[in-house]
């Protein structure tokens, strides 16, 4: 593996490329500048060295460069490749602003809310008012709408000189699913009748809002199998495979 040296250089010894694409809005121009303010050039400028040409030409960081510039800095922190093909340059230069993975948006979203309000937020990170309006609604499906306390499975505190309880066979288990706001509150609306419509109103609420959805499913099923042909007395086992296999319809 190529060995980096890591140093740092004034700003006027480092130069663009001639084939970056990342372009920068100048809205996000200002966000980079603001992230540099309050948290510094913690991650160093990628460059290589131009055999014949002095100074350092840079792969990764130009607008972090330039808005060092702005910041009136006069050294920023690089990490120097050397001298290298310009084919390997190219290709660092797309692996540096390519992102290899997606967010967890409920994470995000919980992270977010940490680390500062919205205007707060909107000043330093690459998001719009509608990117965070989308991360923070993307909530699963409208639990709270349905007047349920996520909180009632938690183990009850321990109590001294209680003899152990027998351990309990788990029947049920929780899942999530994100859906669009619009979506969600349909089908929240939607669980909500199913429940009172067929009496899922006995068990805990997380239970009785399953239980709802299953039924509709279930429906759901029985008309595609229904549509399909079947007889009523055919339906149990179609609906069986159905659920193992949904193709099997």
């Amino acid at each position: 593996m190529r060995k980096i040296e890591y140093l740092n250089v004034a700003v006027s010894e480092l130069r663009k490329n001639p084939w970056n694409t990342n372009k920068v809005s100048p809205e996000n121009e200002l966000k980079i500048r603001e992230s540099l303010n309050r948290n510094g050039m913690f991650k160093p400028i990628v460059v290589r060295e131009v055999a014949g040409v002095p100074g350092y030409e840079i792969l990764g960081g130009e607008h972090r460069w330039e808005q060092a510039i702005e910041l009136g800095e006069s050294e920023v922190p690089v990490a120097n490749l050397g001298v290298i093909p310009d084919k390997q340059a190219k290709e660092i230069g797309l692996i540096d602003n390519a992102r290899y993975g997606s967010d967890d948006t409920l994470g995000l979203s919980d992270l977010l809310k940490e680390i500062g309000d919205v205007p707060e937020l909107q000043s330093f990170l690459p998001y719009g008012q509608a990117d965070i309006d989308a991360i923070f609604s993307a909530s699963v499906i409208a639990l709270d709408d349905l007047g349920i306390d996520e909180n009632f499975e938690k183990t009850p505190e321990k109590v001294e000189d209680r003899e152990p309880l027998p351990k309990v066979v788990k029947t049920h288990a929780q899942f999530r699913a994100k859906v669009t706001l619009a979506d969600a509150e349909r089908l929240t609306a939607l669980i909500a009748k199913t429940q009172k419509d067929f009496g899922y109103t006995t068990e805990d609420d997380l239970t009785n809002a399953g239980d709802a959805l299953v039924h509709l499913l279930g429906d759901h099923l029985k008309h595609l199998a229904g549509a399909s042909g079947y007889k009523d007395d055919e339906l149990d086992a179609v609906l069986d495979a159905a659920l193992a296999n949904p193709e099997a319809l």
